[in-house]
């Protein structure tokens, strides 16, 4: 009994139970805060007669409001930690999702998915993985490990609840309810539970005698970075690789549908990819002990294979199962990939506002993507072309990153 007491005793020690509150607030958050939008655009469609096209414009016009809010909260993380900005940041979420609920007006809708990007920004993985690199230096690639493995239920769970809740309660008290989720679930977590703590700098600085507010800890590594070619091999590889992740998920049904895959089949071959994530991130979990260099030839190599998959076989149940595992799979570990490289490749000084340079680009390609493979498809009279960008795109980040792994010093 006491060897039981004392791993729980450890156990709290080593901060496990902040990350296991963390990893359910990012299930609430990526749940509510990105996985809900599209169960939401039918009836608004219905009760205000507004146009697809608006409705998503407000989509992506929240995506690049994220990307560029990235940068400066990561800035922040690094001076003050992620307790303040994740506070904030669910709270927007509560007030935005209420004001979302009594919407009647375009311009307002645009204005709350302004404010749900600052909110996306402050809440989900980026910031917390800058938060768990700064608490935990030794050890963050198994806890960013864990919290994503949770955190990759969002939709699984948050799908149903939210369609039901709609089909039950109507869109507007839906998203009361969504409020209400990250006033109880996250808020706490963020407000109450997380407690910055400070961590030594792994290098001393040359001024170190020199005060603090004289050099930003920040401005330096951010510089350094920049001027560092494995900096934008990794900018190149998260840039296309979400080029095509956004291509591939907003379009993956319309061009199954193309190819004469019969509806259920198809929404099957798509749900495959939810559990392969998880997979994914277990299987990293238990060979936490590989080297991240290792971790991304293999995630390179199967987003590659999928997409051959795709382009050879886009008509084949069978096949597509598979692809749809294997890319799930993938997606899974890059997920990983994208909290640990930054550190164990350009180091973890900085962390947070590297890591948010990072997310800029990346953001207005997962932007544009869906227009961009819709315009593709308009031009060319079908997804052929369409498969055959996701794999150019897929290939340019495996170059990104084999170009940031050469790169390194």
């Amino acid at each position: 009994m006491s060897r039981v007491a004392e791993t729980i005793r450890n156990w709290r020690q080593d901060g496990w139970p902040l990350v296991a509150a963390l990893s359910f607030a990012q299930l609430v958050s990526w749940g509510t805060i990105f996985y809900g939008f599209p169960l939401f655009v039918v009836s608004m469609e219905t009760e205000l007669g507004w146009g697809r096209g608006l409705l998503n414009g407000a989509l992506s016009f929240g995506l690049l409001t994220a990307g560029f809010a990235a940068y400066p909260v990561g800035r922040i993380i690094d001076r003050h930690g992620g307790r303040l900005v994740m506070s904030l940041g669910s709270m927007l979420a509560v007030l935005l999702f209420a004001a979302w609920a009594w919407v009647d007006h375009p311009a307002a809708f645009y204005a709350i998915w302004f404010g749900l990007g600052l909110a996306q920004a402050g809440t989900l993985y980026t910031p917390v993985f800058a938060v768990l690199t700064r608490m935990f230096p030794v050890d963050f690639k198994t806890r960013i490990t864990v919290l994503t493995l949770t955190g990759g239920f969002a939709s699984t769970v948050f799908t149903p609840l939210i369609a039901w809740a709609i089909e039950a309660l109507g869109w507007r008290d839906a998203l009361l309810l969504m409020a209400a989720c990250n006033l109880v679930f996250c808020l706490p977590v963020h407000g109450l539970l997380l407690r910055d703590r400070a961590v030594l700098p792994l290098e001393k600085p040359a001024d170190a005698g020199r005060p603090e507010s004289s050099h930003p800890v920040p401005s330096r590594p951010m510089h350094k970075a920049l001027r560092n070619p494995v900096f934008w091999g990794l900018a190149v590889c998260f840039t296309f690789y979400l080029l095509a992740h956004a291509m591939l998920i907003f379009h993956f049904l319309p061009m199954l549908n193309e190819f004469g895959i019969p509806l259920v089949i198809a929404v099957a071959i798509i749900t495959v990819i939810g559990p392969a994530q998880v997979g994914g991130r277990i299987l990293l979990l238990f060979g936490r002990k590989m080297e991240t260099v290792t971790t991304g030839y293999v995630v390179m190599a199967l987003f590659v294979t999928a997409m051959l998959l795709l382009a050879a076989f886009p008509a084949a149940v069978p096949v597509l199962f598979v692809m749809a595992a294997i890319y799930g799979g993938a997606n899974g570990m890059m997920t990983i990939l994208r909290g640990t490289s930054v550190p164990e490749l350009l180091g973890r000084e900085g962390f947070g506002a590297i890591s948010g340079a990072l997310v800029l680009p990346a953001s207005i390609a997962a932007a544009i993507a869906p227009s961009l493979a819709a315009l593709i498809w308009e031009l060319t009279g079908g997804y052929a072309a369409v498969i055959l960008t996701m794999l150019a795109a897929m290939l340019v980040s495996a170059a990104g990153f084999v170009f940031a792994v050469k790169a390194r010093k």
